[in-house]
Parts: structure tokens; sequence; C-alpha cells
């Protein structure tokens, strides 16, 4: 098949090539390093199938034009699918597929990094040191041995997550609507009021539903243990910005830690370091000394790359040869 590949990185060059080559050359890959939207989606003539990331705009207005263009598959190279519209495509005979699964240490790993960043302060120590400063006040820190450690969402990232905390010493309290046997062997599943007032920390890993959308809020937030660590390493919208801001400002949340940001699109993925940034909620966010941002990096390990690439690759090739597709994403049923 010929796919264009939309925000395509070096590193996406780099894997999606060689599992391609891997699996003898079935598929013909054109990169654009441009979001996909309206008006980039004539870049797709000529192609029947596209590959997209996590923040390419995927509504009905691009599908339409995708369709008009003769793509017949979208691929996403993630796991989140909450930027398709999944009834127009479904009305447009447009197949969409993902990547199901991917390494999950990697998100998890850079959660718990987070986590010990902003309990240690890992990030102004570093750049104290630079300057040789040399003094440790207000750096301390605490012991998460002992801490009780809320997990929203028990999926397969949510449960290694709590297999790492589990050897810290964490108690771990899990809330999700489906739950899982191996997290109750290690932690113990709650109501999400209970777990909000208990956690030290809380750390999201659910998928952005319209249901969930702003989960954490001003409400919850007050729910929460005064000068609680909230990490979000999972969607950006699962979190109200602003409501966050003043839980920051309040001392209601004592720490952050995110990679993702509910208005990440126009920002991650791209140096703007010698521009302005115009958001001035997301400028403020960083403003704060108990704030960690990394730009949507928790994926971002060799193994996890080399298994989105793969499974990419294994899409196009089942969906061209009328396979069956386990990647699917379809409409869910009314």
């Amino acid at each position: 098949m010929k796919v264009a590949v939309f925000s395509a990185k070096s590193y996406d060059r780099q894997f999606l090539d060689a599992a391609n080559a891997a699996q003898g050359h079935p598929h013909r890959l054109t990169y654009y390093d441009v979001l996909l939207a309206p008006k980039t989606a004539a870049l797709v003539e000529g192609h029947s199938a596209i590959c997209a990331f996590v923040n390419d705009d995927l509504g009905a207005q691009t599908l339409e034009r995708l369709a008009e263009l003769g793509v017949r598959l979208v691929t996403l190279r993630c796991t989140g699918f909450n930027n398709v519209d999944l009834a127009t495509a479904a009305r447009l005979g447009i197949t969409v597929t993902r990547v199901s699964v991917y390494s999950p240490y990697s998100v998890a790993e850079h959660t718990v990094g987070l986590m010990l960043m902003l309990n240690r302060k890992l990030h102004r120590a570093y750049n104290r040191v630079r300057d040789d400063n040399f003094s440790l006040e207000g750096l301390m820190g605490f012991d998460l041995h002992g801490c009780t450690v809320g997990i929203i969402g028990t999926g397969k990232i949510g449960r290694v997550v709590a297999q790492i905390l589990h050897g810290f010493g964490c108690d771990l309290y899990g809330y999700d609507p489906y739950p899982s046997e191996a997290f109750r062997e290690i932690g113990t599943y709650t109501t999400l009021e209970t777990l909000l007032a208990a956690s030290d920390i809380i750390t999201l890993h659910c998928p952005l539903l319209p249901e969930n959308e702003h989960l954490i809020n001003a409400t919850t937030i007050a729910q929460m243990k005064r000068g609680v660590m909230l990490i979000n390493t999972s969607r950006g919208k699962l979190v109200d910005t602003k409501a966050v801001i003043e839980g920051i400002k309040s001392g209601q949340i004592g720490y952050l830690g995110i990679d993702v940001y509910e208005e990440e699109d126009s920002l991650f993925f791209q140096d703007l370091s010698d521009t302005i940034i115009q958001d001035d909620t997301f400028q403020l966010l960083q403003s704060f000394p108990n704030v960690v941002i990394t730009a949507h990096q928790a994926f971002f390990t060799r193994n996890a790359l080399t298994d989105i690439a793969r499974t990419t690759i294994e899409n196009l090739t089942c969906f061209e040869q009328g396979l069956p597709l386990a990647n699917e994403v379809k409409q869910p049923s009314p």
C-alpha cells in the first residue's frame, strides 16, 4: 500500500522503515512532518492509507476530505483514539486501526521517574549543582515507602506502575470500572472518592472518554488530601488545567508531574525555543517550582517504538490482504 505518514519525526522514519524492511518492504511510506488537519489533507492524494499520531486531527472535516481522496484506512501509531471521529469514519467506510499494545514499561517507568523527581526535587538539585550551589535548603523529600498511592486505571500500564510501587513498599489503591485480578494481588480497589481522599500520590492511567473528560476538576481536587502529588502520563484532557493551577496556588496540590497537556497539539513534538509561547495557561504552569512537565515522551523508548512500528506495519498488511484486523477500532454500539 501507499501510505502517507503524518507528524513524522526522524525516529518515526527510522523505526517504521526498519519494520517495513523486516516484513519485506510491502508498503511505500511517504513521510510528512506536518500535523494532519483539513488544510493538510490534500497531501494524501495518491495514497490509499494514512498513518497518524496522537495530535493529528481526524475529525469529521478531515475524514470527509480523506474519503474524497480515496483513503480507505487510517492506522494510528498510538494507543489512544480520542482524536478520531469514529462515527464519521464508519459512515464513510474508512477503517481505523491502532497500536493496542506496546511496552507498558516505557510509560510506567517514566511515571515513577516523575514521582521521584518531584519528591526529591532532582530538577532543582541538578540546576543548583551546575551553578556550584551545594545547599540542601528547600530540597527535602519524603520516603515513598509507606505512602498511599491511588492508581486511576489499572490496565497494562497502571498495573506495571503498581508493581514498581509495590516494590517501593507503597500501599496501593485502585479505581477502574474493569477490575484486574493481577492488581488485586498487590492493591485494593475502592471508590474514586475514597481513593482521592486517602492517597498521598494520585496517578492517572485511563483512556480519554467523553464521560471522564476533566476527571480531575475543582470538585475532585477538593476531595484530595492536602498537599497531594498528582501525576498524569495518560491523556491531557483528563485534567482541567485551570482547576489544577488553582489547586497548586492554594496548596491543595503540593506536586504536579505531567507528560501530557490538554492543549498540547500546538506545542509538543516541535522546537519552539526561539518563539514566544502564546498559551498563557501553559506558561503559568511552567512557572511553579513544584511542577515538572515533560513533552509527551513517556512512551519514548527503543522497546516501545519497535513495538509500535511493527504493529503499524502489520495493521497495514492485514488490511491490504483482507486478513482479520486484531487492532481495529470501531464505534461503540449504542
